[in-house]
């Protein structure tokens, strides 16, 4: 027969709405990746991923 305990007071506990997800990346850190792509992109064309590589950076300087 299993038993089961409460460990913690808040067990149960809804909110009223669901929490905000946080940032991962700050708007710097979109500006370091995009650098990065773009020197994956001058040593690395002609590559089978090359393209994929070229839509990433030209989305993420779409959020710049």
């Amino acid at each position: 027969m299993l038993e089961t305990t409460q460990t913690t007071s808040t067990q149960g506990f809804k909110p009223s709405q669901p929490e905000r997800s946080r940032a991962v990346f700050c708007q710097e850190d979109f500006e370091l990746i995009r650098t990065a792509v773009s020197q994956y992109l001058q040593q690395n064309q002609g590559k089978p991923d090359w393209a994929k590589y070229s839509n990433l950076y030209h989305r993420i300087g779409r959020l710049l």
